[in-house]
């Protein structure tokens, strides 16, 4: 028996591991098609370190993006081993280096020559059939989704694609600003330097007469619909509810329907009343949002007078949820 517990267990570890590496690679997939087909091309710059790329390539349009991927991803991978003593791990350095090299790849079989290559001309984009010009904010939602789910995809396989999270993390602990701010700081940064190489035609794919300059609030866009996307992609709807149900009366009914209709648990708490002073019991309950109705109908049926809160619960672990994030482990937010 305990041989067979074993084998079961091994066999669930490989698949974990296959499978976590099977989504580090569908997800810097769908990241670099939507920077191929959806962003690179009309110069829209999302922020992070493939936004700078973009920029690079327009001022050097021999160099292509996922090369100027490389030449920024592993310099910052080092930084953060040798300043930050970040445990980076296999996969995340192997999703900051496959990113790139399937980016470049897509880009080649995309285009008819080297020319349509340097140029990343929309027109020639797969023969021209996927050619967006006339819709650039469709383009830049579009590519932003992608780019936003392929990343979810990665963190949630227990990576990061590196980039501008390592310039974040350095900004926090030298600076002592917070994350989400660093971040925000970084791919300001980014875009403003897109607006000076492409929105003021500095570089080769950039030309102010043409409204260029607009492409900073596409570039704007972008980076919204991908914090977004990366969100939800992570962690789901976040949809999960927090109930106070505050009653007089002994709850046995609403107690009977969640252990066994709702199958969960909850939490009595022994309260009073301030003004009363009525000895009371406070019933503190998670459940998803589509549970809300049907639980205050129970609520209703139990203690008509009972009072109930009812509000988001931004996370929840524990049995039945998620489970607690380990030491060191990537935790999505």
């Amino acid at each position: 028996m305990k041989t067979l517990t074993k084998g079961i267990s091994s066999n669930l570890t490989d698949l974990g591991w296959w499978k976590s590496w099977i989504g580090i690679i569908v997800g810097s997939m769908i990241l670099a098609a939507g920077f191929v087909f959806f962003i690179n091309p009309y110069n829209i710059v999302p922020g992070g370190v493939y936004g700078a790329s973009i920029v690079l390539h327009n001022l050097f349009p021999s160099i292509q993006v996922g090369t100027f991927g490389y030449m920024l991803d592993i310099p910052l991978l080092l930084l953060a081993i040798f300043l930050l003593g970040s445990n980076l791990g296999a996969k995340t350095c192997v999703a900051s280096l496959i990113t790139p090299f399937i980016m470049n790849v897509m880009s080649a079989m995309s285009y008819p020559d080297k020319a349509a290559l340097e140029s990343l001309d929309p027109t020639l984009l797969i023969g021209g059939r996927l050619d967006m010009s006339e819709h650039l904010m469709l383009t830049s939602i579009i590519g932003a989704l992608l780019i936003g789910v392929g990343s979810g995809i990665v963190v949630r396989s227990g990576a990061t694609t590196g980039g501008s999270d390592v310039i974040a993390m350095m900004i926090q602990k030298y600076l002592k600003i917070r994350f989400s701010q660093a971040i925000l700081i970084v791919d300001g940064t980014v875009v403003l330097f897109g607006f000076i190489v492409i929105g003021l035609g500095i570089g080769s794919g950039g030309n102010a007469e043409s409204g260029a300059a607009v492409l900073s609030l596409y570039s704007l866009l972008s980076i919204y619909v991908i914090s977004r996307s990366v969100s939800y992609t992570i962690n789901g709807p976040k949809d999960d509810k927090l109930l106070f149900i505050i009653s007089e009366t002994p709850l046995d009914e609403l107690r009977s329907y969640i252990l066994d209709d709702l199958d969960r648990t909850a939490t009595i708490i022994k309260s009073q009343g301030l003004y009363t002073h009525h000895d009371k019991q406070m019933l503190f309950l998670v459940v998803r949002r589509k549970e809300v109705p049907e639980v205050k109908e129970m609520i209703k049926y139990a203690d008509p007078k009972a009072f109930v809160v009812v509000t988001d619960a931004y996370d929840t672990f524990g049995e039945g949820w998620k489970t607690l994030p380990a030491s060191g482990e990537v935790t999505p937010e």
